[in-house]
């Protein structure tokens, strides 16, 4: 982590919603999915806030060396958003607490603020990450 890494860095990332962003795209495996409405999904919209974060603090990192994994969400879905409509991602690093990072996250789809709340991400090393990821599949392949 580079030592211009601190809290009130701000970024916003714009993204168009597709078809394939949609409820009944998140599981199509899922009879129960497909039945659903075609409106962004809320995991879709969680992973467009996620995306807004790294995209926020990767020039502060030693990428890609160095990268962040999400470990806590906590947001809002709060309008349904069609396909066709773009929205925006606004996320704020708020704290930093040592490898810790919190972001206040918010989306609006151009009509309506479609999510608010926080997001934790973790500094990691990524040789050292998959490592123990590689540890943990050989260890599951042998049960």
């Amino acid at each position: 982590m580079k030592e211009t890494l601190k809290p009130g860095i701000r970024y916003e990332h714009k993204f168009v919603v597709p078809q394939s962003k949609t409820v009944p795209a998140l599981y199509p495996e899922s009879p129960e999915f497909v039945a659903m409405p075609e409106v962004f999904a809320t995991g879709f919209l969680v992973g467009l806030l996620e995306w807004a974060c790294i995209k926020a603090i990767n020039p502060y990192l030693d990428w890609p060396r160095e990268q962040t994994v999400g470990t806590h969400i906590n947001v809002s879905h709060e309008a349904a958003t069609p396909p066709g409509l773009e929205v925006t991602a606004s996320v704020e690093l708020i704290a930093l607490e040592g490898k810790k990072l919190v972001f206040k996250v918010q989306a609006h789809d151009g009509v309506d603020l479609i999510s608010t709340g926080l997001h934790e991400r973790h500094v990691i090393n990524r040789e050292r990450f998959s490592e123990k990821v590689g540890a943990k599949q050989t260890a599951a392949s042998k049960r």
